[in-house]
């Protein structure tokens, strides 16, 4: 595997943690900023809007760029954006920042997918993107907790600074190691894309995408005030029990790899059916340490089993659009992390609790798993449907009949 393809892994890794860090930072940001935990939640969702817009946008608007350049200047955005979040003397700049980071960000993700797979031979691809995209994972297990601990012990800003840095690092070593210039002179259509993407089935797909998705990160976006406020946990302990979902996480992901080719519906049912179970069982034991640890451990390894099918099941339903499916794909992940915790917040404010934060994501993941039923209805319906009968070649009679 090209060392490039790591890098890029890498740069997922620092970016990644961005996206998911703050929560654990939320408690800390909402006491500097003089804003509410639900408030603070919201920065969570700024950052799911600039990616679902970011992704499909970028994706195209960098298909003539030389690919370095656009993951260069990617990173450079996401790093002037995380100096200014971390210096933001008020709440509203520091929304803008991650709105402007995580655009950067998406826009980062669509041509690193695109990169990774032109650096290997077509049967390494998928080894290629699951490199990349367990650089995502790792921040998980890594990244986030090391950002929860960086902030209790010097303040939510320093992990901002940390995740700059170690962009800037990133930026660096792409410079390195990409080719200047693309590898191939060809320039995908965009018509095609677009018609590509008028599936009913591909749609349906990435309503798939965002309910799951949705429902696994609901929960995480609030683990942090619910670990320490209900559950008890002193917060020292936060990071290990984030570190916990990552490992979860990075089992999961490994798990739906296995089977996202041989048994994609399969794997999306009892992955979409076991997180909402996990989600109902820890709002209601929500005040017991084992059954919580061991519940966060379930909901990580519950929300990332599904996550290599949903992003490899779209390419086999769109095979012709092989630069808006992921893109778009990309986008239903974050319409999932958007909506999810602005709802999470929403039941927090009208007082019914941190637990009704894992109700949320027990209702939309039993709305998941009636969208992957339609699904595997649509997908039998298309197996028994009769093959058209054979239209008859015109004989010069008939020709003359018709006339």
């Amino acid at each position: 595997m090209p060392l490039a393809v790591h890098l890029l892994g890498l740069a997922i890794f620092a970016q990644g943690t961005s996206e998911f860090m703050l929560s654990g930072l939320l408690p800390n940001i909402a006491t500097d900023l003089g804003v509410s935990i639900p408030d603070a939640g919201l920065l969570v969702s700024a950052f799911a809007i600039g990616m679902v817009v970011g992704a499909p946008v970028l994706a195209v608007a960098t298909l003539r760029v030389p690919r370095r350049t656009a993951l260069v200047a990617f990173q450079l955005v996401f790093v002037a954006g995380h100096v200014i979040g971390a210096l933001a003397p008020a709440y509203g700049v520091l929304f803008a920042t991650r709105i402007l980071s995580a655009v950067a960000y998406a826009g980062f993700w669509a041509v690193a997918a695109a990169t990774a797979a032109s650096l290997v031979p077509v049967e390494s691809r998928g080894r290629a993107m699951s490199v990349v995209g367990m650089g995502l994972t790792l921040a998980t297990v890594v990244g986030v907790p090391a950002g929860t601990l960086l902030s209790q012990h010097a303040g939510w800003r320093a992990a901002f600074w940390a995740v700059a840095g170690l962009t800037v690092l990133s930026t660096l070593s792409l410079l390195t190691a990409l080719p200047a210039t693309r590898r191939t002179t060809h320039i995908p259509s965009i018509r095609r894309e677009l018609t590509g993407l008028a599936r009913p089935q591909l749609w349906l797909s990435f309503l798939i995408t965002t309910l799951t998705f949705g429902a696994g990160v609901v929960t995480f976006s609030y683990l942090a005030p619910l670990l320490t406020e209900v559950t008890g946990l002193p917060a020292g302990w936060v990071p290990a029990v984030l570190s916990l979902y990552g490992v979860g996480g990075l089992i999961g992901i490994t798990v739906g790899g296995r089977y996202a080719d041989s048994a994609p519906l399969r794997t999306l049912t009892l992955g979409a059916a076991l997180l909402t179970l996990a989600s109902a069982a820890l709002a209601l034991a929500a005040a017991d340490l084992p059954t919580t640890l061991a519940l966060v451990l379930l909901l990580g390894f519950t929300a990332y089993l599904v996550n290599p099918v949903v992003q490899s099941r779209v390419f086999r339903l769109a095979p012709d659009a092989p630069t808006l499916v992921p893109a778009v794909n990309t986008s239903a992940f974050n319409v999932g992390i958007t909506l999810t915790p602005m709802l999470g917040g929403a039941t927090i404010d009208a007082g019914l609790g941190y637990p009704s934060v894992a109700w949320v994501g027990a209702a939309t993941g039993l709305l998941g798993l009636i969208a992957i039923a339609w699904a595997a209805a649509l997908q039998r319906r298309t197996r028994t449907a009769p093959a058209p009968l054979p239209v008859p070649p015109r004989t010069p009679a008939s020709v003359t009949t018709e006339r």
